[in-house]
């Protein structure tokens, strides 16, 4: 039987592309920053935004500004990153993103910029970031043995899990005491961080062909989405979970409901799920060691699915809290496990715009999936959006799994 630090090793995540790639852990602290940066960057725009109109309609217009461009930019982001130097390209896109955060600072010291003009920046911003995520998808793949790729994809899970619960913290306490500009500042100092983890990368050029000019690429690249089963099936897989099952528009209502609508409740719903995420990532050696991504993703999708549809049962607030960290749990392993099928089977020829397309479904599905989640609940109630968001869910993964039998047994020594 081995020693106990030994079983304990290998249950918790895998850190052995932290200690043994000096590279992967420059780039996993870079990393690390812009992600506290840009959590900061979300919280002070929505509160600066809210401060100069007070209006709901400017403060949804904030989500609008970040997402279009993602979108809009993303695709044709991967074509152009499969084209050249993924590095280049990378440094470039972390620049402007940085200059973005810098006219933020610099409108937030000197103020009579307009509302629309706060947005203006934060969508350029969006835009190299659209760039930058991309060219940063092919970094893990080309700087690890491809046996530590999916400890490194964990690792960066638990620094996204990370930023998003340290994030927004930090910057209500340095918005209470230096203002808004200081916060800018801040997510500008950050992007040096991550310049710095890319800086000493070698060139990196696709390997193989690379991407046609234009609308040519990307076509190319949906052609491969559309006739690689695995790969297009972990995509749908992450549709169905956010489209079908988002449950984060539904809190204020279910806290009404249930909960009598205390604000501590409300705000341990918003954690739950990020909580119930981190601690799965910090755990999950045994998941990534694995080596069968396909089936733990959906399995992992899967468990969200009934995590949620569970909370839409309760009535319990220490029951629901438990059950939604079960959700974030199954989530973020989901996503873990996604990002790794991506990485190992898609060529590295044809990885921007593929990574493009994964971000764009991690954007859009969400806010389709609070929009369902709405829509339901203005006709019905809260709980049955979560119960039948829940259980569609579940029954979208069950028919992923039956129709996509290589996504069950897709391993990433193949």
């Amino acid at each position: 039987m081995p020693p106990p630090r030994t079983r304990l090793g290998r249950v918790l995540i895998d850190v052995r592309p932290l200690r043994g790639s000096a590279v992967f852990r420059r780039l996993w602290i870079g990393r690390t920053a812009s992600g506290l940066g840009r959590f900061m960057t979300v919280v002070t725009v929505m509160y600066q935004v809210w401060d100069m109109t007070h209006s709901p309609v400017w403060s949804g217009a904030v989500g609008l500004a970040q997402a279009v461009p993602l979108v809009g930019v993303g695709l044709f982001a991967g074509a152009w990153v499969d084209r050249g130097d993924r590095r280049r390209i990378y440094l470039s896109a972390t620049v402007g993103q940085a200059v973005c955060s810098v006219l933020l600072a610099v409108q937030g010291f000197t103020g009579g910029v307009p509302v629309a003009g706060v947005l203006v920046l934060v969508a350029g911003q969006a835009s190299f970031g659209a760039v930058s995520g991309p060219a940063a998808g092919v970094f893990v793949r080309r700087v690890l043995p491809k046996e530590q790729v999916p400890a490194g994809l964990a690792l960066n899970q638990v620094s996204g899990q990370a930023t998003m619960l340290l994030g927004p913290a930090l910057a209500g306490v340095l918005l209470g005491w230096l203002g808004v500009a200081v916060c800018y500042l801040v997510d500008a100092l950050a992007f040096a961080f991550s310049f710095y983890g890319a800086h000493g990368l070698p060139a990196l050029p696709p390997e193989g062909e690379p991407s046609r000019a234009g609308w040519h690429g990307v076509v190319d690249g949906l052609r491969f989405l559309a006739g690689h089963r695995v790969v297009r099936g972990a995509l749908i897989t992450d549709l169905a979970a956010t489209v079908l099952a988002m449950p984060v528009s539904l809190f204020p209502l279910v806290n009404t409901e249930r909960f009598d609508g205390s604000p501590r409740t409300l705000g341990l719903l918003l954690s739950s799920l990020a909580a119930g995420g981190l601690v799965a990532t910090a755990f999950s050696g045994p998941v990534t060691r694995l080596a069968r991504p396909g089936l733990v993703m959906l399995c992992g999708a899967g468990a969200w699915g009934v995590a949620l549809a569970c909370f839409g049962l309760t009535t319990s607030a220490w029951a629901g809290l438990a059950l939604l960290a079960v959700a974030g749990a199954g989530d973020s392993l989901s996503v873990v496990s996604r990002t790794t099928i991506v990485q190992t089977r898609t060529p590295d020829a044809l990885l921007g715009r593929v990574t493009a397309a994964e971000l764009t479904v991690g954007q859009a599905g969400p806010h389709l999936g609070n929009l369902r989640a709405g829509l339901v609940a203005g006709s019905t109630s809260g709980a049955t959006a979560l119960i039948t968001g829940g259980l569609l869910c579940t029954l979208a993964i069950a028919y992923v799994a039956m129709v996509t039998p290589e996504l069950r047994g897709s391993t990433t020594r193949e």
